[in-house]
């Protein structure tokens, strides 16, 4: 099956679409450094707005397990999870669901590639490694 078996109970939000590549990202960035930071606001945007109820957690460290539901095999898989985990730490930091992006708060990540033409979207799935504690 996959790299761990998936717990329903587990904090998870999804994000529907897809978000853009690291290449991308260095591209926009080449252009113009206002133009790097639009697409990462626009994006880190997008992922907070697709959190949910994940919102209310609060994690002292964690394992993010990611699952990569692509339209089609044309982009590549390290440039797609490097952009990913990237924005998602940075809005998981910025509205206070981990303290930082660290080693001592990520302890690490997986992630799974599948390809739903219908559906392309990112699970991300939140496994507690520290005390954490519900609500803020």
């Amino acid at each position: 099956m996959n790299q761990f078996e998936i717990n329903k109970k587990m904090p998870h939000f999804t994000i529907y679409g897809r978000l853009g590549t690291y290449n991308d990202y260095i591209h926009e960035c080449r252009n113009s450094p206002f133009d790097g930071a639009k697409m990462k606001n626009r994006d880190e945007a997008l992922v907070m707005w697709n959190m949910g109820d994940i919102v209310e957690y609060h994690f002292d460290k964690v394992i993010l397990h990611f699952r990569f539901f692509e339209a089609n095999r044309k982009r590549d898989k390290d440039n797609i999870f490097a952009y990913a985990a990237k924005i998602v730490l940075d809005a998981m930091v910025e509205l206070k669901i981990i303290d930082n992006d660290g080693w001592k708060q990520v302890e690490n990540f997986t992630h799974d590639f599948f390809v739903d033409a219908d559906s392309p979207r990112i699970e991300v799935y939140i496994e507690e490694v520290g005390k954490g504690r519900h609500g803020c």
